[in-house]
C-alpha cells in the first residue's frame, strides 16, 4: 500500500465531511438564491464611520456606538494598538482612528486600553505619523493643518487625457475615492462634532513625514517640490476662481452619476464616506437626494449583532455567490445543483449590458458585459468576477439561456487585455507606475495593472469556453504568467494572500490551458507547494509576505481556505493521488466543526498590500467544500486533473 493511500481518507467519511459542509452552504444561501458573506477589514472602517457621524453632527445612535466600541476594544492587539489584520503588527493609522473613535464614544482616556495604545502612538512618532488618509480625518477635525495634506487641486479633474497626472491613469478605487476629496481638500470643512472631542494628547513633536518604502526617492523628491508649488499656488490664491468653480462642479458631476443608488459611489465605503461630506461641505440638506442615499449607501455596510457592530468596507455577493455555485457543482449532488442554478438565475441580470464605464477611457470599442463585485457597481465591473461568473455559467451547461450572458462575458473580457498579455481587476494598461511616487499615494495602491492571478482566472475562462492554447491573445496571457513565475516555484497573488493564491490560480490556468502536468513550471509550483506543506498537513501564509523584503515562505498555521487553494492547485497538475494532498485532505476533514464548516479567524483576502487585508467570512465555507469534492470525483475517476477552469 502506497502512503498516500494509507492517508486517504475512508469514502463515507469523505462523504459525511462533504455532506456536512454542502448543507451548511445551502443554509446560509438567501430566499432569491444568491450568497453573500460578511467581509470584514481592520479597526480602520468603523472607526472611521463614528467619526463619520460625528462629523456630520448627526444625533447619537447611542447603541450602535456601544456595539462599535466592545468590537474596537475586543480586536485591539496584545502590542496595545490595533493591526491590520488579525495577529498582525502594530499600524499607526489604523491605532490612531481606532483611538479617536473611543474616544468619540465615550471611553475614558485614563482607561488601561486607551492609555496603553495612546503610548504606543506616542512612542512611534504621534498622530501625524499617520498615512495620508489618517492625516485628512484629522485635519477634518481641527487636529492637523491641511498644510500637513500632499496638495491635489480640483483643477485635476479638467486636465487633458495625455497628461501625466490624470484620474483616468488611476485605478477605480483611487478616482472614486479621490474625487470628493478633491472639493474637500480645496474648502477645507471642519467637522461639527458636537461632543467636542479632540485628541491633542496624540501628538508629540512635529514629524517629517517622508516618502513611503515603495516610492523611488528620485520620484518622490520631484512631486514633493511640486506639492511645495502648489500649496503656494493656494496660499496666494492663484487659480482662476472661475476655474476652480468649473473644477468643483466637474467634481459633483462625476460623483452623481456614479452614485449607484444605495450601493453608492464605487460601492466601497472610503469613496460613499467622501461623497457624503463633500455633499455636505456643498450645502445639501441632509435630506436631498442625492446626499439621502449617499448616507444611505454607507448604512448599508454595517453589521450589527447582538453584542457588538462594525462598518464593512463593501459587500460581496456576486463572488460569494459565483464560488459557492462552482462549489456546489464540484459537488454535484441533487440538491447542491438545485442550489447553484439558483445562484446562477440571481448573477443572470446582474450582467451590466448597457453602461460603458471608466474602463471604456482605454478601451471605448469595446461592449459591456462584465459584473461587479457587489449588488450594483455599473461604472465599474470586475473581469475577476467576470470570468468567474461565467466559468458557472458555462460550466451549468443550460444551454442557450445562458449563452448570450457568456458570449457577452467572454467578449467584454478579452476586450480589457492588456499590452502585456495580461488583466487588471477593472482596467486595461492602469499602469503607470509614476504615479505611485506622488505624495498622496503613500499607500502604494494607486494603480490598477495586470496581475498574475487575475489574468490566470481569464486564462482557465477562455480555455474552458475552448479558446485554442496557440492563439495570439492565449499565448500572450500564457507567456505573461509564466514570465512572472518566482524563482521558487511560485506566482505572487494580489487578491488573496497571497503566493498560494497566485500559485493555486496560476496552476489552475496552466492546467486548463491544456499544459503537461509534468512541464517544468508546473513541476516547480508543485516542489515549493509540497515543501511549504506544514507538517500537520495544512497549508498557512501570513500577510506579511506582501512585505517588500519579502525573502521566501514564512512558516504560518494552517488555514482552511489556503489548505483548499493548495490543494485545487495541486490537483490541478495531476497531484490527486499523492501523498501531499492526501495530507491536506485529512487536515480539512480533521478541522472541519459539527456544523460541517471551519474556523478561520486570519485574514487571507487582499485589499492593498501592506495597507488593507480583507476577512472573507465566506472562505472558510465554500473553498474546503470545493477541494474535499474535487478530490472525491478526482480519486474515484481514471482522470487526475480537472476538465474545468477552476
Amino acid at each position: 500500500m502506497t502512503a498516500a493511500a494509507a492517508l486517504a481518507p475512508a469514502p463515507n467519511l469523505l462523504d459525511q465531511s462533504i455532506d456536512r459542509a454542502t448543507a451548511a452552504l445551502l443554509a446560509a444561501q438567501r430566499g432569491d438564491g444568491h450568497w453573500v458573506f460578511e467581509l470584514e477589514a481592520d479597526a480602520t472602517i468603523p472607526s472611521e464611520y463614528v467619526l463619520l457621524t460625528h462629523y456630520l453632527g448627526e444625533p447619537a445612535d447611542l447603541e450602535l456606538e456601544r456595539k462599535i466600541g466592545v468590537y474596537l476594544r475586543r480586536i485591539q492587539g496584545a502590542h496595545d494598538g490595533w493591526p491590520l489584520f488579525h495577529g498582525g503588527d502594530f499600524d499607526i493609522s489604523a491605532t490612531v482612528k481606532a483611538y479617536f473613535a473611543l474616544k468619540m464614544i465615550g471611553d475614558d482616556p485614563d482607561a488601561p486600553h486607551m492609555a496603553r495604545a495612546r503610548a504606543a502612538i506616542l512612542k512611534r512618532g504621534g498622530a501625524a505619523a499617520g498615512n495620508v488618509f489618517t492625516r485628512i480625518q484629522l485635519a477634518l477635525f481641527g487636529e492637523l493643518s491641511w498644510d500637513a495634506i500632499p496638495t491635489m487641486p480640483p483643477e485635476i479633474i479638467l486636465l487633458p487625457r495625455w497628461f501625466p497626472i490624470h484620474l483616468s491613469r488611476m485605478s477605480y478605487w483611487a478616482r472614486t475615492v479621490i474625487v470628493p476629496l478633491l472639493v474637500l481638500q480645496t474648502r477645507k470643512p471642519r467637522a461639527v462634532n458636537k461632543r467636542g472631542v479632540r485628541i491633542p494628547e496624540l501628538f508629540g513633536p512635529p514629524v517629517k513625514v517622508g516618502p513611503a518604502g515603495h516610492q523611488k526617492r528620485l520620484w518622490a523628491a520631484g512631486f514633493a517640490a511640486l506639492d511645495v508649488v502648489l500649496k503656494f499656488a493656494d496660499r496666494a490664491q492663484l487659480w482662476p476662481k472661475r476655474l476652480r468653480a468649473r473644477a468643483i462642479q466637474a467634481c459633483l458631476d462625476f460623483t452623481v452619476e456614479r452614485l449607484n443608488g444605495e450601493d453608492g459611489l464605487g460601492a466601497i465605503y472610503p469613496a460613499m464616506a467622501n461623497s457624503v461630506m463633500m455633499f455636505a461641505e456643498m450645502g445639501y440638506a441632509a435630506d436631498h437626494p442625492h446626499r439621502a442615499i449617499a448616507r444611505q449607501s454607507v448604512e448599508n455596510l454595517l453589521v450589527v449583532k447582538d453584542d457588538e457592530a462594525y462598518c464593512q468596507p463593501c459587500v460581496s455577493p456576486v463572488w460569494d455567490t459565483a464560488l459557492a455555485a462552482h462549489a456546489l457543482l464540484e459537488v454535484g449532488s441533487p440538491a447542491a445543483e438545485t442550489a447553484a442554478l439558483a445562484g446562477l438565475d440571481w448573477l443572470l441580470p446582474r450582467q451590466e449590458l448597457e453602461v460603458k464605464g471608466d474602463w471604456a477611457d482605454r478601451k471605448p470599442d469595446v461592449r459591456p458585459g462584465g459584473w461587479a463585485f457587489q449588488y450594483n457597481n455599473a461604472h465599474y465591473p470586475d473581469l475577476d468576477d467576470t470570468a468567474v461568473v461565467v466559468m458557472a455559467l458555462d460550466r451549468a451547461r443550460r444551454g442557450e439561456q445562458d449563452s448570450q450572458a457568456i458570449e457577452r462575458g467572454v467578449e467584454w473580457t478579452v476586450g480589457l487585455q492588456s499590452k502585456n498579455g495580461g488583466w487588471g481587476a477593472f482596467d486595461a494598461d492602469n499602469s503607470d507606475h509614476y504615479l505611485n511616487n506622488i505624495p498622496f499615494a503613500d499607500h502604494g495602491a494607486l494603480l490598477d495593472p495586470p496581475t498574475v492571478d487575475v489574468s490566470a482566472r481569464v486564462i482557465s475562462m477562455l480555455a474552458q469556453r475552448g479558446e485554442p492554447k496557440d492563439s495570439p491573445r492565449m499565448q500572450a496571457a500564457l507567456s505573461y504568467v509564466l514570465k512572472d513565475q518566482m524563482a521558487d516555484g511560485s506566482w505572487f497573488g494580489r487578491w488573496g494572500v497571497n503566493y498560494i493564491y497566485g500559485t493555486w490560480s496560476a496552476l489552475c490556468a496552466l492546467n486548463a490551458a491544456g499544459m503537461d502536468p509534468q512541464a517544468e513550471p508546473m513541476r516547480r509550483a508543485v516542489t515549493w507547494l509540497e515543501k511549504i506543506q506544514n507538517p500537520d498537513g495544512g497549508w498557512g501564509e501570513d500577510c506579511d509576505s506582501y512585505a517588500l523584503d519579502y525573502s521566501g515562505h514564512r512558516p504560518a498555521a494552517s488555514r482552511a481556505s489556503q489548505t483548499a487553494w493548495a490543494l485545487i492547485g495541486l490537483m490541478a497538475a495531476g497531484e490527486a493521488k499523492s501523498e501531499s494532498v492526501a495530507r491536506g485532505i485529512a487536515w480539512l476533514q480533521a478541522n472541519q466543526d459539527e456544523q460541517g464548516e471551519w474556523g478561520e479567524d486570519d485574514y487571507t483576502g487582499g485589499g492593498f498590500p501592506r495597507v488593507f487585508y480583507l476577512r472573507y467570512h465566506g472562505y472558510r465555507r465554500y473553498f474546503p467544500l470545493w477541494a474535499l469534492a474535487r478530490y472525491r470525483n478526482l480519486t474515484t475517476s481514471n482522470s487526475l486533473t480537472t476538465p474545468h477552469g477552476m
